[in-house]
Formats: structure tokens, sequence, C-alpha cells
């Protein structure tokens, strides 16, 4: 587990590149306000905008998920665990203010560009 990648994965850079391109900035791995080691993957802090790229595997994707055959009790609660911490982190920042975006690895790097584009642009326009 130590080597599959937290951030800067192929999804998030592709994201991330969009964004830039189209005049966006953003912060990176910004903390969650009061919360302990977790991150936010994308944070316009000043729209109170928060963007996760979560991986299917990781995540539990109710289109690619798959279940390891070995130890197999073992992942589906580590599993169950991470999507409950998801749907914590998710909360937290809502209860906050925070406009919170969660979107799969295999979504369309340029739709999901454009969705966040349009939550920043309505986020800012309530401020």
């Amino acid at each position: 587990m130590s080597r599959q990648p937290s951030k800067d994965t192929n999804p998030e850079l592709a994201v991330r590149r969009l964004l830039y391109g189209s005049g966006h900035r953003y912060r990176l791995q910004r903390p969650v306000p009061g919360m302990r080691r977790r991150t936010i993957d994308i944070a316009f802090t000043g729209a109170k905008v928060a963007v996760f790229l979560d991986g299917c595997f990781w995540h539990g994707c109710p289109q690619h998920a798959t279940s390891p055959k070995a130890n197999a009790e073992w992942w589906r609660q580590k599993l169950d665990r991470n999507m409950a911490r998801d749907r914590e982190t998710t909360q937290h920042l809502v209860d906050a203010g925070w406009t919170v975006l969660r979107f799969w690895e295999h979504e369309d790097p340029a739709k999901v560009a454009s969705d966040v584009a349009a939550a920043v642009a309505l986020a800012r326009t309530k401020r």
C-alpha cells in the first residue's frame, strides 16, 4: 500500500493541467481544517471549494471497485473504513461552509475540470 501514489496521480494531474490552463489557481494537498491527517486534493481556499479525485479501488467505486480474494475480510473492512472516512470528511467540510466535489479517477478530466470551474465561479459569486 505504501507504494501506491496518494497524490499527483495521472487523473489528478490531467484535471490540474486543464484547470491551470484555463486560468484557475488552486492549492494542492491542503489539510482539512480541524481534521488531522486528511488532505484536500485540490483546494480553492478563497471560494471554499474542495475537490477530491478518488481512486476506484480505494474508495469503492460502484462501477469499477474490485474485492481482493486473498485476505478478503481484512480488505473489506479496510475499504469500508475508507468510504466511511470519505463521508465523514465531506460532512465536516460541508458543515464548515465548504463546497465539496468528489470525482472518480475514471471520469473524463475535461468534464471534471468544467464542473470544478463552474462550482468555483458559483461559490465566488455567493461570497
